[in-house]
């Protein structure tokens, strides 16, 4: 079950917003002010969405969207009177935070919520994925150093060298990573 954060001072929005959440499959927290929703964010498990009726008791909310922006993958959305919610906007979506305007139209609030949550689990796959690519990359450095060192200590050609850490990594039992780290210890001082 995915998790969501709902910050907000008005009991009856909460409440609002925790029914359709409820509706989505969400499990949820709450925080009343700016500062009670950093502590959750510090503290809680990450959360996939985070909810943000303003204006809050100590702030407005606006930074709070940004900080939960740059500190967490989660979804954001905030939500603003009719008559500023364009300037907010204009202020927070290069941060990638929706503002939806009050009163709240359920059916466009909870397309919201699907379109930021798929939004959100792609950039997540896109990230892990990338990662898996750096780690890879680092890995054929790695065993391209080892590949030069055969050559210029053993006169190995490429081939040759390519061949030997293959080798020596099936006859170890190894990854062909652990069996170049190997030979750039023996090498490389």
């Amino acid at each position: 079950m995915e998790k969501a954060i709902i910050v907000s001072s008005n009991d009856e929005v909460t409440r609002k917003i925790e029914m359709l959440l409820a509706h989505e499959g969400f499990s949820k927290l709450t925080a009343d002010s700016g500062s009670q929703a950093r502590r959750l964010f510090n503290n809680a498990a990450e959360p996939s969405l985070i909810i943000i009726n303003t204006p809050l008791p100590d702030e407005f909310g606006q930074e709070l969207a940004v900080t939960a922006a740059e500190t967490t993958s989660a979804a954001i959305i905030m939500l603003c009177s009719n008559d500023i919610s364009d300037d907010i906007a204009d202020h927070v979506s290069e941060h990638g935070i929706n503002v939806l305007s009050r009163p709240l139209n359920r059916d466009l609030f909870q397309r919201t919520i699907r379109l930021v949550t798929s939004s959100r689990s792609r950039m997540i796959g896109m990230k892990r994925e990338s990662t898996e690519v750096m780690t890879r990359i680092g890995e054929m450095r790695i065993i391209n150093r080892a590949k030069t060192a055969l050559m210029k200590y053993l006169k190995f050609t490429e081939p040759q060298a390519h061949r030997y850490i293959s080798k020596q990594a099936m006859n170890n039992r190894q990854t062909r990573r652990e069996t170049a780290e190997k030979i750039l210890s023996q090498y490389e001082k």
